[in-house]
């Protein structure tokens, strides 16, 4: 048996374990802190005799600080009193890293309320998270990079949005859920209040872009529960159902954050790609709602339904680009598909005109002539970090009925392999949701 350090997370080391429980290899996650002394101890014996059965081929196992002896991961249920169900993401690769099981129900801490899950949306970057798809060496499309990465097992310590990904965690960007519990420094009077949780977190404040983000950077909301700063919960007042509610955070504030920074206006011409897509159809309604004309992109078989949101001109996948709009016509381009039409998107901008985006599910390196960007004094703007006014601005066009929700279908959590799988054929509209079961008295 080997050991070898082969990275490090903000979270702690990876070590290689060649050799141990008759695979060729495994992985453990140490915390920073861990004795360099105890890895005398990590014997074949020590490492059959303390690791968890998720260990085997690249998982990672939480080990306590400074003792080797007492090997738990960190969703061990023993000892706890209150558990949930939850979706644990135990590694990058294929469905097979979707486990859905029991776990300790979150415990607070100063300033967190404990939210009972409602409702969670399905997104793009929940699964690029499991494939690693944010790594550098990924040079393909969503789609195409889930039907290499099935029955792979490929650690990629850059596979996350900033840092590497804490796995095991739970993902879950979207989520509507109702307060059930606060910890110390939080009014009792939110209790029982019905919200949406503000999924791009400012931890240095807005006049910092540096972000973190629930279920990229922390555990999100597939599961029964989820604990959130109390700062960035949302009660919203509605008619909407628990479901429509959970297909807005993560792709409508996407959307909006774009339509915000790139301040479009009434009368501006924007084409928003993808956009039979969450943030693509989000985009559409939230640039129709400030008076723009919004041309459009989207497969041939959902035309009429974007049509149905906002866009007057659409055009079909595939299509001819600048043919179809023309060269020079359109003020802003929303473009969360990059990929090879990256090129043609900015020829139909106007002199002047915005390019922006916050994703690259057609593919994530593109060619850019540079004579077209300086020549044509564009802006390109790129948006991961939500500004201030997004998410309180999302809530209060609910509220005034300013918005339709899309929902396309619900899923059961424990079903999530099959909603990805869905999800990813593209044949939808609107937003896949998934369901927790009901909490046990």
């Amino acid at each position: 048996m080997a050991v070898t350090c082969c990275g490090r997370s903000r979270a702690g080391f990876w070590l290689l374990i060649s050799g141990a429980f008759g695979h060729e290899e495994s992985f453990i996650a140490l915390p920073a802190n861990f004795s360099s002394i105890a890895l005398k101890q990590f014997t074949p014996e020590w490492l059959a005799y303390n690791s968890h059965p998720l260990a085997i081929r690249n998982e990672k196992i939480m080990v306590p600080t400074g003792d080797a002896d007492s090997v738990s991961d960190r969703f061990d249920i023993r000892d706890r009193d209150r558990t949930m169900m939850a979706v644990v993401t135990t590694g990058n690769g294929g469905y097979d890293k979707l486990v859905y099981r029991q776990v300790p129900v979150p415990t607070l801490q100063r300033g967190e309320v404990l939210l009972q899950v409602l409702a969670a949306g399905v997104n793009n970057t929940e699964i690029n998270t499991r494939l690693g798809w944010y790594s550098s060496s990924v040079t393909t499309a969503t789609e195409n990079a889930a039907a290499i990465e099935e029955g792979e097992d490929i650690v990629r310590p850059d596979g996350g949005w900033s840092e590497a990904t804490p796995f095991p965690f739970i993902q879950g960007t979207d989520c509507c859920g109702r307060v059930v519990a606060v910890a110390d420094g939080v009014g009792e009077g939110i209790i029982g209040t019905r919200v949406l949780v503000r999924a791009c977190m400012r931890t240095e404040g807005f006049d910092s872009l540096e972000n973190i983000w629930m279920a990229s950077d922390f555990d999100g909301a597939f599961a029964q529960f989820v604990k959130v700063p109390a700062t960035e919960v949302y009660a919203v007042n509605c008619d909407w159902s628990d479901a429509e509610l959970g297909t807005i955070p993560c792709a409508y504030g996407t959307a909006e954050n774009m339509v915000h920074r790139a301040d479009v206006r009434e009368g501006d011409h924007v084409l928003v790609t993808g956009a039979s897509g969450g943030v693509g159809s989000a985009a559409v309604q939230l640039v129709k709602r400030r008076g723009a004309t919004v041309s459009a992109i989207s497969g041939k078989t959902k035309a009429k339904q974007v049509r149905s949101i906002g866009a007057g001109h659409v055009l079909h996948r595939g299509d001819n680009i600048v043919a179809g709009f023309g060269e020079k016509s359109v003020d802003v381009v929303i473009d969360n598909v990059a990929g090879p039409a990256f090129g043609d998107v900015l020829k139909v901008l106007k002199r002047g005109g915005k390019y922006v985006s916050s994703g690259a599910i057609g593919g994530p390196i593109v060619a850019l002539d540079m004579r077209t960007f300086y020549l044509k004094d564009l802006t390109l703007i790129g948006c991961t970090a939500w500004d201030e006014p997004v998410f309180p601005n999302l809530i209060s066009y609910i509220e005034r009925g300013e918005l339709r929700p899309l929902l396309a279908k619900t899923f059961p959590l424990k079903d999530i392999a099959f909603a990805q799988r869905e999800f990813l054929e593209k044949k939808h509209f609107g937003k896949f949701v998934l369901i927790p079961p009901p909490v046990r008295d």
